[in-house]
C-alpha cells in the first residue's frame, strides 16, 4: 500500500484533527497552520527544493532539532515560543505515527524532544483605580462611543477572551430580569456569566441602534463597516483608547495594555472581593484549578492582609512582653472582678 503523500496528511491534519477530533477553535487551528507552516519552509531550504515537493521521508529527528534551534538563533524567538512551536509539532508527529506506521520512529524520536524550562510568565491587571480612571477618560459622544464603551465593560464584566467578544452573537445575550451571556470559549465549550445592570443596559442600548440588523446571528461589535470586530479590531480599540491610562499616574508605566489584561483584573478583582475560586474558575472558564490559583499569587492587598493576620505582637525595647491590651481595658477588669 502506498503511504499518503505530505499534502494529504497535513489536510486530513489541519480539516479533521485539529476542529472535529480535539475541537480547537478556528484561531487554534490557524496557529497549528502557522507553525507548521515555518517548519515546512525551514525544511524546503534545508534540502533544497519546494514545498510541493518535500516528502514524508524528510521530516527527521534531525530538521526538527535544527529547526527549533533555528528560531532561537535566526527568528530570535523566546523560548515560550520555542516551546509552543515544539508542541504543535509533538501534537503533528504523534498523528503523524498513528495515520502512516512507518513514521512511527521518528515520531518518538520527537515525543522524546523536551520543553526548554522558562520562567512562568508576568500575570499582570489593571486595579480598581486604573479601570475607573479608563471608563472617566473614554468618549462620552460620537458615532462610536456607545460601541467602545460597551465592550470595555463586556470585556471586564465577564472576563472574556477577545476571540470570545469577536464570536459574540445577539443570540447569546438574556438582557431580561437577570442579564447574562454565553461565551464560547476554548476546547468548543460555552459558559455562562452574569452581567452587571450597566453592562445590559449597554448592550441593549446598542443593539437598539441598529434595530433592522437584529437576527439572531448579528454580530453584537461591529466595525464601522458593518462587519463583525474582528479580535484584531478588538486590539486596536483596546490599544486606541489606552495609550493615556499606560503612563497615569494611577499605576506604574506599562508597556501596552492588551484585551486579555481585562481578563486578569476581572479574576483578581473577584478573588479579591471574597468570591470563591471555584466560581472564579467558572466564571472564567478555565479547565484546570491551578490556572486560577496563580491569581492568588499575583494580588499585593491578599498578601498584605495575610501578612497583618499573622504579624507577631510588638516586642518591648528591653526585651520583655508588652503588658496584655486586656490589663489597660478598666472595664473589662472591673468585669473580671465580679466573678
Amino acid at each position: 500500500m502506498t503511504p499518503p503523500s505530505l499534502g494529504t496528511v497535513l489536510h486530513a491534519f489541519l480539516a479533521d484533527e485539529l476542529p472535529l477530533q480535539k475541537g480547537l477553535r478556528p484561531a487554534s487551528v490557524k496557529a497549528y497552520r502557522d507553525g507548521l507552516r515555518l517548519f515546512l519552509t525551514f525544511v524546503a531550504d534545508d534540502i533544497p527544493c519546494r514545498l510541493t515537493h518535500i516528502t514524508l521521508d524528510a521530516l527527521t529527528l534531525e530538521r526538527v532539532l535544527r529547526f527549533l534551534q533555528h528560531l532561537e538563533d535566526r527568528r530570535h524567538n523566546h523560548r515560550r515560543t520555542r516551546n509552543h512551536r515544539l508542541m504543535i509539532l509533538h501534537t503533528f508527529f504523534e498523528f503523524l505515527g498513528r495515520r502512516v506506521p512507518e513514521c512511527l520512529a521518528v515520531a518518538q524520536q520527537v515525543a522524546g524532544i523536551p520543553s526548554k524550562r522558562v520562567p512562568p510568565p508576568e500575570t499582570r491587571f489593571l486595579d480598581r483605580d486604573e479601570i475607573a480612571t479608563l471608563f472617566d477618560q473614554l468618549p462620552a459622544g460620537g458615532r462610536l462611543a456607545l460601541r467602545d464603551r460597551t465592550l470595555f465593560l463586556t470585556l471586564y464584566n465577564a472576563g472574556a477572551r477577545v476571540q470570545e467578544l469577536a464570536d459574540l452573537r445577539v443570540e447569546h445575550l438574556e438582557l431580561g430580569a437577570q442579564p447574562k451571556v454565553r461565551l464560547h470559549g476554548k476546547g468548543d465549550k460555552w459558559r455562562i456569566c452574569p452581567l452587571w445592570a450597566r453592562t445590559a443596559t449597554l448592550l441593549q442600548q446598542l443593539l437598539d441602534e441598529a434595530p433592522d440588523q437584529r437576527s439572531p446571528a448579528r454580530p453584537v461589535f461591529l466595525s464601522p463597516s458593518g462587519q463583525a470586530l474582528t479580535r484584531f479590531g478588538i486590539y486596536k480599540v483596546v490599544r486606541r483608547h489606552t495609550g493615556q491610562l499606560r503612563t497615569s499616574e494611577a499605576g506604574p508605566p506599562r508597556h501596552h495594555i492588551s484585551p486579555h489584561l481585562f481578563r486578569h483584573s476581572c479574576a483578581v478583582h473577584l478573588l479579591e472581593a471574597g468570591v470563591d475560586v471555584n466560581v472564579i474558575r467558572g466564571w472564567l472558564g478555565h479547565v484546570s484549578l491551578t490556572t486560577t490559583n496563580r491569581y492568588a499569587e499575583i494580588t499585593v492587598r491578599a498578601k498584605e492582609a495575610a501578612l497583618r493576620l499573622c504579624e507577631p505582637p510588638a516586642i518591648a525595647a528591653d526585651g520583655k512582653d508588652p503588658k496584655p491590651v486586656w490589663r489597660d481595658d478598666q472595664a473589662l477588669l472591673a468585669w473580671l472582678a465580679s466573678l
